[in-house]
């Protein structure tokens, strides 16, 4: 019982900041797409959605033009990862060491690392317009490491401060590593990752919910895309709205029996509303698998 009244007093403050949006002051605002975005140099893909949304493959933007474009805007880019026990282990170090290399070069950045009292943080340099804000789990309140929790604590935090720290947020699966540079092209309103691996197939094999009970029931013949949960993000309110969506729509599934994943309501979600701008599979591609034709 004590668990839904909490979910329920941070979705009332969800509601309530989607009204008020008390957000870092001086917002930064978007390119006109035409300005950075060429989707007629990669013909052998699909860069634009039925909804007008860009997909962003290699060699379809100029960074340049956006580098201009955000230039003396002090803008603060956040970057969310779970570093609590045996939920990234090892891989979380090699995450930030490539982070710090590739993630928003040049931008002001900070990594909200997020650990438990049996994980110690990662010796990382940084660089001078980097900086780490440590959230850590309550040593009092026991931590199941499940995506519900994970999410709760993330709303949590989002609503007490970080919506106020940055411009921009992407919470991203301590199991990556960057290859190359994850830069501004990737700002968005509300950005969402095609899956690496399910872009290339069929869809009626694609993995929805299809079960009618669930919140995140998508019935056979719809859906637009499946989405990848390893990177996400956007503008802090719209990423706020998202995950407290999502979570909502598990514990309602938990409360009809129903168990129901994070990914399966991420997708319903983008459903109903549609991300801004999406990244191609090459951001999250598995180097374990033979590299498509389109990359």
């Amino acid at each position: 019982m004590k668990t839904k009244r909490v979910l329920f007093l941070v979705s009332l403050t969800v509601a309530l900041l989607m009204v008020m949006h008390p957000f870092r002051s001086g917002q930064v605002t978007e390119l006109q797409l035409s300005d950075w975005f060429k989707p007629r140099k990669r013909p052998d893909v699909l860069t634009v959605t039925p909804w007008l949304a860009p997909v962003l493959w290699e060699g379809t933007f100029s960074r340049q033009a956006l580098q201009r474009h955000y230039a003396g805007r002090d803008l603060v880019v956040g970057l969310v990862v779970f570093a609590t026990y045996g939920s990234v282990g090892d891989h979380v170090e090699q995450f930030l060491h490539s982070a710090v290399t590739h993630f928003m070069p040049g931008q002001k950045v900070v990594f909200y690392l997020i650990l438990d009292s049996f994980t110690e943080p990662p010796k990382v340099q940084l660089g001078p317009l980097q900086s780490f804000k440590f959230l850590m789990v309550s040593k009092d309140e026991p931590w199941p490491d499940t995506e519900l929790m994970r999410l709760q604590f993330l709303v949590q935090h989002l609503v007490s401060h970080i919506k106020e720290e940055v411009d921009f947020l992407f919470s991203m699966a301590g199991s990556l590593v960057f290859q190359g540079d994850f830069g501004l092209e990737t700002l968005g309103t509300l950005v969402a990752q095609l899956h690496a691996w399910w872009y290339f197939q069929k869809s009626l094999n694609i993995p929805y919910e299809r079960r009618p009970s669930s919140e995140a029931y998508i019935p056979f013949g719809q859906g637009d895309f499946y989405y990848g949960d390893a990177i996400v993000g956007g503008k802090p309110l719209q990423l706020l709205h998202l995950l407290d969506t999502c979570m909502k729509g598990m514990v309602r599934d938990a409360q009809k029996g129903i168990s129901s994943t994070y990914k399966q309501h991420l997708n319903k979600y983008l459903l109903l509303h549609k991300p801004t701008k999406l990244l191609s599979p090459e951001y999250g591609w598995d180097l374990r698998f033979n590299l498509p034709p389109q990359f």
